[in-house]
């Protein structure tokens, strides 16, 4: 029988090697680190075979994290529209993804991540990555503060999922998402468009 050597071919064994490799290198190296031809050489495969199964090194991550949403396409939707109410149309869309059977999954990242050094790491580059650059382009925050802009805007998004979600704080818990999104919304809008001094 001869034996054959190199890599090995795809099956399920292999997409679950390929998620495990990425999730130490996305923890380790941070995505823009991360190249998809080191998570196939850890993963001990082809990288063709990585972008056969997940296609761009985005849904990898995705994939990887286990995320409930992809921010590619619900960004553009919540973002679009007139610039002046972006910021209730950025809570709005927040809420109704953690409203939602999803929102179970970013609860449960969101309480590992509090408690896991490594799950922090990889929640930290979905957020920045995925989201607040992703702001960024779609606002077109051109500015030295564009960066602090979205990271305050996640200081609100994080501190609204904690409370509402984790801690499950009264009246917020239970609160209808309009009456959020109306008081929340304008303090997101002048992180987001507003003087920051």
């Amino acid at each position: 029988m001869v034996r054959r050597s190199g890599r090995r071919p795809g099956n399920q064994d292999t997409r679950q090697s390929i998620l495990d490799a990425a999730r130490t290198m996305f923890a380790e190296r941070g995505f823009d680190r991360a190249s998809i031809r080191a998570i196939a050489t850890a993963a001990q495969v082809d990288p063709a075979l990585v972008h056969h199964y997940f296609g761009t090194k985005d849904k990898l991550f995705l994939a990887s994290m286990n995320a409930p949403i992809d921010p590619a396409e619900l960004l553009p939707k919540a973002l679009s529209g007139p610039r002046e109410e972006a910021g209730e149309r950025l809570v709005r869309m927040i809420l109704g993804v953690w409203d939602s059977p999803a929102g179970s999954a970013a609860v449960a990242m969101l309480r590992s991540a509090m408690s896991n050094d490594w799950t922090a790491r990889l929640l930290r580059e979905f957020v920045v990555t995925q989201i607040l650059r992703r702001a960024i382009a779609e606002l077109g925050l051109k500015d030295e503060d564009a960066q602090l802009r979205t990271g305050l805007v996640a200081t609100q998004i994080a501190g609204l999922a904690v409370v509402r979600y984790v801690l499950r704080v009264e009246p917020v818990a239970s609160t209808d998402p309009e009456t959020l999104v109306r008081a929340i919304g304008p303090t997101v809008q002048r992180y987001l468009t507003g003087p920051l001094s």
